[in-house]
C-alpha cells in the first residue's frame, strides 16, 4: 500500500505542488487542506500563522498523512521548524524562495524576489540569499493583495495587470533577468508576469522542486 501524503495551505496555492506531485507518484494517497477561513496568510500576524499550520498539521496526521508538505512560502517561514518540534515523527518538505538557482544563474547581476513580508523575514529566505549572493543586486517587492486576486481567480487580464506592474517595475529597470516567486499563488501569475517582463527574463517557481523533493522523501519512507 503505497503511503499518505498530506499538503496544506492558505487556498489554492499549493496545488501546483500537487500536480507536479501527482506526475511523480500517480498512485500515492494525496490530500490536501485549504484554510480559507484565514486565507491569505500573507498579511496576518507570524503567531496566527504558526497556529494554523499546526492546526492543519495535526488535522493531516490524523487522516494518515505520514509526510507533510507546507506547500506555503510564508507558513514555511512561520512555521516549519515549530512543526518538526511539534511532530517529530513526520517528515516535513517546506517552501521557500527559489533564490539560489537565480542568483547562480543571472547574468546581469540583478535577480527580483517578489514574495509576501513573512517570507522575507524568515529565516529559509534570508540563510539562503545571504549564502549565495555574492555580488549579485537582489529586488525585493512584497506582493500585497496578489494572493486575493488568485483565490479570486483573477490570474491575467487588466486587473491583475494593473497590480502586478507596479511590483516588478523597479526588477525591470535595474535589469533583473530572473524574478523569483515566493509565495504559491504566485504560480498562477506566471504568464501575467512573463508578458510584462519580457521573454528576456526568467520566471523561477519552486512547485516542480518541491515535489520532487517531497517525492524523494516519501519514496525513502
Amino acid at each position: 500500500m503505497n503511503p499518505t501524503i498530506g499538503f496544506f495551505d492558505s487556498g489554492i496555492g499549493g496545488y501546483p505542488v500537487v500536480r507536479e506531485y501527482r506526475k511523480l507518484r500517480p498512485d500515492d494517497e494525496v490530500l490536501y487542506t485549504a484554510d480559507w477561513e484565514f486565507c491569505p496568510y500573507g498579511g496576518k500576524p507570524r503567531e496566527v500563522v504558526e497556529a494554523r499550520a499546526l492546526l492543519l498539521t495535526e488535522r493531516l496526521v490524523a487522516l494518515g498523512a505520514r509526510v507533510v508538505v507546507v506547500a506555503c512560502n510564508t507558513a514555511t517561514a512561520a512555521a516549519i521548524d515549530t512543526l518538526r518540534a511539534r511532530f517529530p515523527e513526520i517528515p516535513f518538505v517546506g517552501m521557500e524562495p527559489a533564490i539560489k538557482p537565480a542568483l547562480l544563474n543571472t547574468k546581469t547581476g540583478v535577480v527580483g524576489v517578489l514574495a509576501t513580508a513573512n517570507t522575507f523575514d524568515g529565516r529559509l529566505y534570508k540563510e539562503t540569499s545571504s549564502k549565495f549572493r555574492g555580488g549579485v543586486r537582489i529586488i525585493t517587492a512584497v506582493g500585497e493583495g496578489l494572493a486575493g486576486l488568485v483565490e479570486r481567480g483573477v490570474t491575467g487580464g487588466p486587473e491583475a495587470r494593473a497590480a502586478l506592474e507596479p511590483l516588478l517595475a523597479e526588477m525591470l529597470a535595474t535589469g533583473a533577468d530572473h524574478i523569483v516567486l515566493g509565495c504559491s499563488h504566485y504560480h498562477f501569475l506566471k504568464h501575467s508576469i512573463a508578458g510584462i517582463a519580457g521573454s528576456f527574463v526568467t520566471i523561477v517557481d519552486s512547485a516542480r522542486a518541491v515535489a520532487e523533493r517531497a517525492a524523494a522523501v516519501v519514496s525513502n519512507l
